[in-house]
């Protein structure tokens, strides 16, 4: 390959970056499925909106999403100089995390395997 194919490749990468504003939690302690019930709730909804829902949803990632939307909101009026009024949600997914395997003894010298879930949860914003 000639001299300098690399930097040509990153350079190319970096042009189409995305600008959104967008906030992103690693291994958090909710499974992926139990996420994206909240996730769905909120996307494509404005942040207004948005913090409602979660403020008012009673499962344990509505309150890990609220935290990572209000961390969004302020990486957009710091970093971009955006106004919270005209945000709203544009993407919003959880990825798989590592698995942590733990053992539960049981009955006659068994060990049943107990799974906790991680996910990366990230949130992007975009203005109306």
């Amino acid at each position: 390959m000639a001299k300098g194919h690399r930097s040509q490749i990153k350079r190319l990468r970096n042009e189409n970056k995305d600008t959104r504003p967008s906030a992103t939690v690693s291994y958090a302690r909710v499974s992926v499925t139990k996420a994206c019930f909240v996730l769905d709730a909120i996307r494509g909804k404005s942040v207004a909106q948005a913090l409602g829902i979660l403020a008012y949803n009673n499962r344990y990632a509505s309150k890990v999403i609220e935290k990572l939307l209000k961390s969004a909101i302020a990486n957009a009026e710091n970093n971009n100089g955006m106004k919270a009024e005209d945000l709203y949600v544009a993407e919003c997914y959880a990825n798989k995390g590592p698995t942590m395997k733990r053992i539960q003894p049981r009955a006659q010298g068994r060990a049943y395997r107990i799974e906790k879930r991680t996910s990366h949860i990230t949130i992007v914003l975009d203005e109306k």
